[in-house]
């Protein structure tokens, strides 16, 4: 029916809409404290020479910024192993990626940095096409799970940081994909090839050497697995010959994916549990915060489909948007549950559907495991449900596949509204490509830190020297001045330049506040002292200054009050 290069170079055309949204305003927003990691450790720099308690110039706290000639990926493994908690994979790649781009001002280049995620990103988009083929052996299944990863507000998201998430997801596709044909060999109770073992082992492994919530998505995996064996034995196969002939190799696949996964385990265990750089997804929760996981989860769901300018400044269009994404929402969801259900109830596809759900499923309910019995909300971080993401986006394909094959007269849910299941399917993709143009244009999934409005609301306020002043504890903080010192330098900011304290704080908060108070003794008067997300109490040098009283804006990522410091 269709000339042989159709499907290529639809794919084609899908993976270059993926590659132009995800490079599109690519450096417009300022990178925050999780992405001057992946900057400073691949480099193969550390963030331990930034000086602490003591007042220092925006180029000082810059430096680790800076790359270094004589830096290899054996200091990148060395500072990375020592100061964060994250395998050292992606920060390899990306130490050799951002050595092809010039700096800027000095700096790495972060275009650079976020590059290597988009591509990852765009590559996704052939890649879920694949899987998408492979599952359910259906080219539009595949097309339109491509079409919907090339404008997910949630891919786009993850794409446009200097993270590892893009990575992970294509070891995700291809794991899933080891699932499907290891499905369909006990299916058939037929020996599993020693290269796809093999090769499952591999993608594992270099899952896990990527980020190490993996495995989670290895253990829905194994969930399925389960599932496959008891529903076997429900059968009457429990003791055929022909019931163990996949699961020899099964069982060395699991076994080969334990040890590729335990060489991390010292490193994980050292770094990780119980570290400072975790405490924000181990908070205790009391009253309605229990119930907050669960709005987490559901708003992370949307976004994987559609998402409008609901963090836009205008109160106006937030009201708008938000009405719009209900009304798509009771739309489409009867559209995309009648998909589901009719794949269902086809037996050819019945099996697959089942195998990606249930892995979906078993996805999410480790996550609220995590969440309320272990007391680690893994909803906090809408970014860690990339471990089942691409799975929920072929199922999205196949539920919209019955769509696209149904007439008007044959689908009430859609015929109701007047639109038939091609003009569906188009108006679902339409919603997600203005989704995506959203989180381009930063008004949704908008950036956790804002130094840029920060650096802007300093220039309206201060006329005089400035200090800024925060408690730091891990090197989050150190990202978070890096973030205002990383404007001033790319502004060229005109006047003399603000002076940065990180008063290190351990166990007792005094401490910066001791640091704080014999900073401020050796100053210069007149200056302004901002204290931003200062967590101590306030010095007494500190109660000798005038409070801004001023009702002032809230700038995301930084808490601030002012203090005017004036000789007498």
């Amino acid at each position: 029916m269709f000339h042989r290069w159709f499907h290529p170079l639809l794919c084609l055309i899908l993976f270059i809409i993926g590659l132009c949204l995800r490079l599109a305003n690519l450096t417009g927003k300022s990178p925050w404290t999780d992405e001057f990691s992946t900057l400073v450790f691949s480099l193969g720099n550390s963030f331990l020479p930034v000086p602490l308690d003591q007042a220092i110039a925006p180029d000082i706290l810059l430096q680790p910024l800076q790359p270094q000639p004589g830096a290899n990926i054996f200091d990148v493994w060395a500072h990375l192993s020592s100061e964060t908690n994250h395998p050292p994979l992606y920060f390899v790649l990306a130490h050799w990626w951002m050595q092809l781009f010039p700096t800027q001002n000095s700096l790495v280049s972060l275009w650079g940095a976020r590059s290597l995620a988009a591509i990852f990103g765009a590559a996704s988009v052939p890649a879920i096409y694949a899987l998408g083929w492979l599952t359910f052996r259906s080219r539009l299944v595949g097309h339109l799970a491509a079409a919907m990863m090339a404008v997910s507000p949630f891919a786009i998201f993850l794409a446009q940081e200097a993270r590892h998430y893009t990575l992970a997801i294509l070891w995700v596709i291809a794991s899933l994909a080891c699932l499907v044909v290891v499905t369909r060999h006990i299916q058939n109770r037929s020996q599993l090839p020693i290269w796809i073992a093999l090769s499952w082992v591999g993608i594992n492994a270099l899952g896990i050497a990527t980020h190490y919530f993996f495995v989670l998505t290895l253990c829905a995996e194994a969930l399925v697995l389960v599932a496959l064996a008891w529903h076997q034995t429900q059968n009457g196969t429990k003791f055929s010959p022909l019931f163990f002939l996949p699961w020899r190799r099964i069982y060395a696949v699991a076994a080969g994916t334990f040890v590729a996964g335990a060489v991390w385990l010292p490193m994980f265990l050292q770094n990780s549990y119980g570290s400072k750089l975790t405490d924000w997804i181990q908070q205790p929760r009391e009253g309605f915060a229990w119930l907050s996981p669960i709005f987490q989860a559901f708003a992370a769901w949307i976004t994987m489909l559609y998402l409008l300018p609901v963090e836009a400044p205008q109160l106006a269009i937030v009201i708008f948007s938000g009405l719009v994404m209900l009304v798509f929402l009771i739309w489409a969801a009867p559209i995309l549950v009648r998909g589901f259900k009719m794949q269902l109830q086809q037996p050819e596809n019945r099996l697959m559907t089942q195998v990606l759900s249930g892995f979906v499923v078993g996805a999410i309910a480790l996550f609220f495991i995590f969440t309320y019995f272990l007391g680690i909300d893994l909803t906090r971080g809408a970014r860690y449900n990339f471990v089942y993401f691409p799975a929920a986006i072929v199922l999205l394909g196949a539920s919209l596949a019955v769509c696209w094959q149904s007439s008007q007269e044959s689908t009430g849910e859609i015929g109701r509204w007047g639109i038939n299941g091609k003009k569906a399917v188009i108006l679902i993709w339409l919603m997600g490509f203005f989704s995506a143009v959203t989180v381009v244009s930063n008004l949704g999934y908008q950036k956790y830190y804002r130094p840029d409005l920060f650096l802007q609301l300093i220039q309206k306020t201060s006329q005089v020297p400035v200090l800024i002043a925060t408690t730091q504890i891990t090197h989050v903080q150190i990202g978070e001045m890096m973030g205002i010192a990383r404007e001033l330098k790319i502004q060229n900011y005109p006047s003399s330049s603000p002076l940065f304290l990180l008063a290190h704080q351990d166990q007792d908060p005094q401490t910066s506040t001791t640091t704080l108070e014999n900073t401020l003794k050796t100053l210069p008067q007149p200056f302004d002292l901002w204290l931003v997300n200062f967590h101590a109490p306030i010095a007494e040098e500190v109660k000798k200054c005038v409070l801004e009283t001023q009702s002032l804006p809230a700038v995301n990522g930084y808490e601030y009050r002012i203090y005017h410091c004036n000789q007498n």
